[in-house]
């Protein structure tokens, strides 16, 4: 059976789930931190698969791949959000997120990967 939208693809699945427990886990920071590391935090993880969606929906396949790319990009801004976050001790351990991160990145390869080299 073939993907009818975003929603079937498992990488906007992973996505959306770490975007989840980002705002959860940024739910618990300093008020001070609202405006700063919050924010930032919040608009990288959303972007990662709010850019998945639209790249499923375009048309041509260097279209495609460059939203994927986008949300490739996203999310390494995020991964280092886990790091700094992690430093200046707003989060305990950041190894979990790391590598939640980091599988989602290889599903965004592949992904990307399959929409050049596909044949249509």
């Amino acid at each position: 059976m073939a993907i009818q939208n975003f929603e079937q693809l498992e990488v906007w699945q992973k996505a959306h789930a770490l975007t989840l427990e980002v705002y959860r886990l940024t739910g618990k920071f300093p008020a001070e931190e609202k405006f700063g590391l919050v924010s930032q935090m919040r608009r990288a993880a959303v972007a990662v698969p709010a850019n998945i969606a639209e790249g499923f929906k375009r048309s041509g396949k260097p279209d495609k791949a460059r939203f994927y790319n986008i949300a490739h990009a996203s999310l390494e801004e995020l991964r280092y959000y886990f790091i700094l976050s992690q430093d200046l001790g707003l989060i305990k351990d950041a190894t979990t997120l790391k590598a939640e991160a980091d599988a989602i990145g290889r599903m965004l390869t592949a992904l990307s990967r399959a929409v050049l080299s596909s044949a249509n």
